[in-house]
C-alpha cells in the first residue's frame, strides 16, 4: 500500500503474501509506520527496488510475482541503516508488503504504458500507475459525527501527554552488576544528605519525557510511582531493569484535547487516513490479478 511521509517528516506504511492458490486469508492492519501516504515510493522506493535484477522475472511470467530471500536481504538492509537495528518479524513482514504492492503497481504501470519516456526508472513509474489508481477513488461524505468518532479513537494522537523533568544517578554494583535494592537505597539517602548525585555515578539529567517514554524505558508503573513522590527529594524507584536513583524536578500534567479546536486538524488527518485505506485496497484488488509466490529463505 503506497504511503507518503507526513509533512512533519516525524516517525509514521504488515503484510501477508499469499499464494492465491486458495482464498486469501484476513490481512493484519500495517503498523503506523507503513500507512503514511506516499511513503512507499518516496521512502522505500528508491531504495528496496534498486537491485534491477528482481525485476527480470517479469519476462518469463508478467502474471507471477516471486518474492525470496533477496527481498528479505535488501528490506532489511535498508531498514537497519535508517534506524540501527534489524527489523523483527512484524516490521519485516510490512516491508515485503510494501515490496509486493509497488511490483503491483509497477506492473499495472507498464501494462497501461505509462513508462513511456521513463524506461528504467521504476519509482516513476510506480507514481503513475497509483495516480491511476488515486483518480478512480472517491472520498465518501464526512460529518462531524463520524470526524468525532475517528478523534475519539486516536484521541493519543491529539492529547498532550504528562511530562517529567527528572534526574537519575547511575550506580552499578561489585563487578559491573546492577545495583541491589539495599545499594541504592543507601546511595539515595546519601544524596538526600547532601551527596553530589554524581559522585558515585554518573549522573543523567531529563527533560519533558513524557508518560509513554518513561513507560516504554523504565516500565509500566515508573511514571505513576515517580509522579507521586515529593519534587526535588532523590528516591529509590523500582524498574524494568532494576533499582534506580531518581530526583523528580517538575512535573506538567496531561493536557486533554479539544475537537472543537482541532477539527480542521482532525479531518485532514481522516481524509489521509481514509485516501490511505482506499489505495491499499485498490492496490490489493489489482495484485489479485497475479499468482504470489513466496519463497522461503534456506535454513543454515
Amino acid at each position: 500500500m503506497p504511503s507518503s511521509l507526513p509533512a512533519q517528516a516525524q516517525d509514521h506504511a504488515q503484510v501477508q503474501a499469499t499464494v492465491q492458490t486458495t482464498p486469501a486469508a484476513p490481512r493484519r492492519a500495517l503498523p503506523e509506520w507503513a500507512r503514511e501516504p506516499l511513503l512507499h515510493f518516496m521512502l522505500l522506493g528508491g531504495l528496496l527496488f534498486a537491485a534491477d535484477h528482481l525485476l527480470s522475472r517479469r519476462a518469463d511470467d508478467p502474471q507471477r510475482i516471486v518474492m525470496d530471500s533477496a527481498v528479505d536481504a535488501e528490506a532489511s538492509q535498508v531498514f537497519s541503516a535508517s534506524r540501527g537495528r534489524a527489523p523483527d518479524a512484524k516490521e519485516l513482514a510490512a516491508l515485503r508488503q510494501v515490496w509486493l504492492d509497488n511490483e503491483v503497481l509497477y506492473r499495472e504501470g507498464l501494462a497501461l504504458q505509462v513508462d513511456k519516456g521513463d524506461s528504467g526508472i521504476r519509482e516513476r513509474v510506480i507514481f503513475k500507475a497509483l495516480s491511476v489508481v488515486e483518480a478512480n477513488l472517491k472520498l465518501p461524505a464526512v460529518n462531524d459525527k463520524i470526524l468525532q468518532d475517528w478523534f475519539n479513537s486516536h484521541r493519543d494522537k491529539y492529547e498532550e501527554p504528562a511530562r517529567f523533568d527528572f534526574q537519575e544517578a547511575l550506580l552499578t554494583g561489585n563487578d559491573g552488576a546492577p545495583a541491589s535494592e539495599a545499594q541504592v537505597r543507601a546511595f539515595v539517602a546519601a544524596l538526600n544528605g547532601g551527596t553530589p548525585g554524581d559522585a558515585k555515578a554518573g549522573l543523567r539529567v531529563f527533560k519533558g519525557r513524557p508518560e509513554a517514554n518513561l513507560q516504554q524505558s523504565y516500565g509500566p508503573d515508573f511514571a505513576k510511582n515517580l509522579a507521586e513522590g515529593p519534587v526535588g527529594e532523590w528516591r529509590a524507584l523500582a524498574s524494568r531493569e532494576g533499582w534506580r536513583a531518581i530526583r523528580l524536578d517538575g512535573l506538567s500534567a496531561a493536557k486533554a484535547a479539544d475537537f472543537q479546536a482541532l477539527r480542521n486538524v482532525v479531518q485532514q488527518d481522516w481524509t489521509d487516513a481514509t485516501m490511505s485505506e482506499q489505495r491499499s485496497a485498490a492496490v490489493q484488488a489489482l495484485a489479485k490479478k497475479y499468482k504470489i509466490v513466496t519463497e522461503q529463505a534456506a535454513k543454515p
